[in-house]
């Protein structure tokens, strides 16, 4: 038998690269291709690469640097190892890559993770391949199919990818160039495979793309389902306990998708929705498409349909133009809301976009004491929150064993991790917890039982 060739991903930024990941190892698998952790000891190590934040390629290019020195060293030893760089900085900068690290044997983008077993054999017969283009053909009616172990394998919860690219064009963002236009993939191939997914042991769902409430597909009545429709669908779906759906865009929240949130018990009631500025003027020269009170009438709207909804949302200080005024009004907006949890970066600008050409005018040393201004908030509503629940019983849908012997971790509607002391007999079990602690981001609590059942099992390590 010829023995299995491992294939090592390093993946960086967004969820829907966690899935693209999985996909290429799910395509790869009939190459003979398993799995590694390691880099040094791979036959094939694919870079699934990010653009979206400062000093993404100097991070791909650097990474390059150690792998050229792995890819020697296996040569010696008398191994053949290929290099792949896959994702958005593949698909922005194409033969740049090769041309900067010779290393590289195949360069492929997003659209075309179907064609890696083509482009490998081609690297292999003429020493490299690229494919940057948006091909005509959906890939995901060509990836194959994760097999019924590499699901289980994976754990209790899931990404499935709905829609891709954006059409909104924001001036500080890549992802129309490196994705490509919106597109949605049709509800009966997204349904078999969540049903492929419930089939085996996937509890929890998440519906991912760059902007998933955009979500506009062919539904089996012959109509174009939008995001909330899709919802209720999957909601009916026998295995599948919770929903949940990133990232979204304040422009695209429909009545459908309020609905959703009221009426499902199954969608988890915690939104990503990101907001970028609480200035109108930025927002403007951001192009979102909405000013800082039409993102407060989009969380009324949500609030008003379920009152234990909470948020979490995306930040960019020193955008080009960014005056005190302007980031006043982002921690004022950060104020009137209250986030359960938000990510904040500084602005850095991403060649190819518009802003790009626009002349930074706020200094480095601002944009570091803006930037931690507005963390120190955020951090302080995100405290709140959490502790907020010490005391109460909150329902955990567990996932793994935890670090500590004994401990198992899951995670409660608002993806807080939460340890219990208790058998793995519960992972994929939604149980009452109450919560007796908090450490850090990390809630310490124990089940609770209800009256007259009996008590969950104890493994052997804690009963001994």
């Amino acid at each position: 038998m010829t023995p299995p060739r491992k294939l090592h991903i390093k993946s960086y930024g967004c969820q829907m690269n966690v899935y693209d990941a999985q996909r290429m190892v799910d395509t790869l698998a009939p190459e003979g291709f398993v799995e590694t952790a390691s880099a040094d000891d791979a036959d094939l190590v694919i870079l699934n690469t990010c653009h979206i934040r400062e000093k993404a390629s100097e991070k791909v290019y650097s990474e390059l640097g150690r792998l050229r020195v792995a890819k020697d060293e296996a040569a010696r030893a008398g191994r053949a190892m290929q290099i792949a760089v896959a994702g958005c900085v593949a698909q922005a900068e194409g033969e740049e890559i090769v041309r900067r690290a010779p290393v590289v044997d195949v360069v492929v983008g997003p659209q075309s993770y179907h064609h890696l077993p083509e482009l490998l054999k081609r690297a292999g017969n003429e020493g490299r391949a690229i494919e940057t283009e948006f091909p005509a053909q959906d890939k995901f009616g060509f990836l194959a199919q994760p097999k019924p172990d590499a699901i289980r394998a994976r754990g209790i919860s899931a990404f499935v990818t709905v829609q891709e690219g954006c059409d909104k064009f924001c001036t500080f963002c890549v992802v129309p160039y490196t994705r490509g236009s919106e597109v949605s993939r049709p509800v009966a191939k997204i349904v078999d495979d969540v049903k492929r997914l419930a089939d085996n042991g996937v509890r929890e769902l998440t519906l991912i793309g760059q902007n998933v409430n955009a979500y506009h597909g062919d539904g089996p009545d012959g109509k174009t389902w939008p995001l909330g429709r899709l919802l209720e669908h999957l909601a009916t779906i026998p295995g599948i306990a919770r929903l949940r759906y990133s990232t979204s865009h304040p422009r695209d929240v429909d009545d459908s998708l309020i609905a959703a949130h009221r009426d499902l018990g199954a969608l988890m009631p915690f939104v990503h929705l990101p907001v970028q500025s609480g200035s109108d003027r930025i927002l403007a020269a951001m192009n979102r498409k909405h000013t800082a009170d039409d993102y407060r009438r989009v969380i009324d709207r949500f609030r008003a349909a379920r009152q234990d909804i909470a948020f979490s949302s995306d930040f960019i200080v020193g955008f080009p133009g960014e005056g005190e005024q302007d980031f006043l009004a982002t921690l004022a907006l950060v104020t009137q809301i209250g986030y359960a949890a938000a990510y904040s970066f500084k602005y850095s600008a991403r060649p190819g976009t518009p802003a790009a050409d626009i002349q930074e005018t706020v200094s480095p040393a601002e944009m570091d004491q803006r930037l931690e201004r507005l963390q120190e908030l955020i951090d302080s509503q995100q405290s709140a929150f959490n502790k907020a629940a010490i005391g109460s019983t909150v329902d955990v849908l567990f996932e793994r064993p935890a670090r500590k012997d004994g401990q198992i971790v899951g995670r409660t509607a608002f993806l807080q991790p939460a340890h219990v002391m208790a058998s793995p007999d519960i992972i994929g079990q939604i149980l009452p917890v109450r919560i007796d602690s908090l450490e850090r981001y990390s809630f310490l609590g124990e089940l609770v039982t209800p009256r007259g059942a009996r008590e969950p099992a104890l493994s052997p390590a804690i009963g001994a």
